[in-house]
């Protein structure tokens, strides 16, 4: 499957994959199971990846019923799980596993397991668990062995509104506080902004880890396939106001692996106040995350705004057992967005940190033109320098937040908001092109600043003239506006690159602003 359908497909996601239903006022309904209970633990896991990678990828089938094959929106739409069948109703635990049907977009049947004193038993697939509506399915004509596409974890504190998904190859979503779905994370990614079509591996199975009854985190694991990598997962999951994973991945490659994307984000970016490629909407800005930020194993930290570019974008920051990084949605104010339908305001950030030494590699930002927000077209992740090679172990351990707001943020001043437009002098005639860049910061040290301090904007381009530079206070934020002016000096269209900082008597006052423009080939009339 290539990029653009499956990131399509993931969209149903958000739309499908979390109806808010009610629950059920029945008495809880055990799950039937299938086989015998057989020992699990971690490390039983790992060894079954391991010998799966030791064997000949087995492609999965999709072979499913004529009425759940041709399920068209609408229809899968109308299938709901019945709650008083979910793994642990009314059962005094603080958690509740729901499972999604299999149709649509997600033909490929996944695993469940429950785990209990160290023996797992897998749960098998009864039609009893949905309420099929209008679908057109008739539940009597459906086998016995039919399978799930992925599940969803409720929370004690409201059994409507559900907390994390796992649907679709290996992708899984989480909120925060905010209670709102917004970008998606995957176990791993292959190959991912290639020429060549994008490798999706794939969970098979989950195991959920009964939990005692006054636990406040559940555990899940996960067995991953693909052509090129087996792997196990295990997630431990803290639901809070900033949603908290703690994830562990054993991968065992089957072949050389050109481009490992861990820990991988996915996101939206549309158009916002830095950009506005795709300018036909009555909403100001349209967007998941508006920027990826970095925490570099030197300490630096940098904010790197997103773009919807007119063909892909991609982009390596060379690092060295980094610290964190993460797609985040800084802007939060509703007034910037005007949807009250989606609130964008409202998606949450996603913050990776890495909870042992990655050592040299980069962090890699995708990003893929868009011409409408059903489309994920940001793709954010780790790459270790050293390629993966058949018979290895791969060990990456890791926690994610899910909120606001990440879990650190830089003691420096940070961006608030990139503006770009014309560049030259209001009221003079313009004698050549140029772009300028208006770049907000607040925060850290900035209002100790004196009336008399001087403020240097620390600049940096990789082609072009830097002109007409200026720093000023401004008031509505407590902070600085830095601007200035880029004159390209010649007729290559491929992208500048721009860094920015600010100092005063030498000492950093800001995170770096990174910035990638693409001159325009036919430049406006001046």
């Amino acid at each position: 499957m290539h990029r653009r359908s499956f990131l399509k497909a993931g969209i149903a996601i958000g739309f499908v994959a979390f109806p808010t239903w009610s629950r059920g006022a029945a008495a809880p309904v055990l799950p039937k199971t299938v086989g015998k209970a057989r020992h699990f633990d971690y490390a039983a896991l790992k060894g079954q990846a391991q010998a799966l990678a030791a064997r000949a990828y087995q492609p999965p089938s999709e072979a499913l019923p004529e009425s759940v094959q041709k399920l068209d929106w609408d229809q899968f739409q109308a299938i709901r799980y019945s709650p008083d069948h979910a793994l642990w109703a009314n059962e005094r635990l603080r958690f509740e596993a729901r499972f999604f049907h299999l149709g649509l977009f997600f033909k490929t049947p996944v695993r469940m397991f429950e785990v209990q004193d160290g023996q797992a038993q897998e749960i098998a697939y009864d039609p009893a668990m949905f309420d099929y509506g209008k679908s057109g399915v008739r539940s009597a004509h459906l086998p016995q062995d039919l399978g799930f596409a992925g599940f969803q974890l409720f929370y004690h504190t409201d059994h409507k509104r559900d907390i994390v998904a796992f649907l679709g190859a290996s992708y899984f979503r989480a909120v925060g506080g905010d209670m709102q779905y917004g970008i998606s994370t995957r176990g791993l990614a292959i190959d991912s902004g290639m020429s060549r079509s994008e490798e999706f591996p794939r969970f098979t199975a989950f195991w959920f880890e009964r939990p005692e009854p006054e636990s406040d985190m559940l555990t899940v694991y996960a067995l991953m396939d693909s052509p090129s990598v087996a792997g196990a997962y295990r997630f431990i999951i803290h639901p809070a106001s900033l949603l908290v994973m703690d994830v562990d991945a054993a991968l065992y490659p089957r072949k050389p692996i050109e481009r490992l994307g861990v820990a991988p984000l996915t996101s939206m970016f549309l158009f916002g106040e830095n950009e506005n490629r795709i300018n036909h909407d009555w909403r100001p800005e349209i967007h998941d995350s508006d920027g990826l930020a970095i925490w570099r194993g030197n300490g630096e930290w940098i904010w790197r705004p997103l773009v919807n570019p007119a063909d892909l974008r991609f982009n390596a920051y060379a690092d060295d057992s980094p610290r964190g990084f993460g797609l985040l949605q800084r802007d939060r104010n509703f007034d910037h967005y005007q949807d009250d339908g989606a609130f964008y305001e409202r998606r949450p950030s996603l913050w990776v940190e890495p909870r042992s030494d990655w050592g040299k590699g980069s962090v890699q930002l995708v990003e893929l033109p868009a011409s409408d927000e059903t489309s994920d077209n940001i793709v954010a992740f780790w790459n270790p320098a050293e390629k993966p090679q058949p018979g290895q172990e791969l060990l990456f351990a890791y926690r994610l937040y899910w909120g606001d707001k990440p879990p650190v943020t830089a003691p420096l001043a940070r961006v608030v908001a990139t503006r770009t437009g014309l560049g030259g002098i209001v009221g003079q005639k313009r004698k050549y092109f140029s772009w300028r860049f208006a770049v907000d910061f607040a925060g850290g040290d900035l209002t100790m600043l004196g009336k008399d301090t001087v403020v240097e904007p620390v600049i940096a381009v990789s082609r072009g003239k830097v002109e007409i530079t200026s720093v000023r206070p401004l008031a509505s934020i407590q902070g600085l506006r830095a601007m200035f002016d880029l004159k390209p000096t010649d007729t290559d269209p491929a992208p500048i690159n721009l860094r920015m900082f600010l100092r005063a008597d030498g000492q950093p006052l800001t995170e770096t602003w990174l910035y990638q423009w693409t001159p325009p080939q036919v430049r406006p009339p001046l």
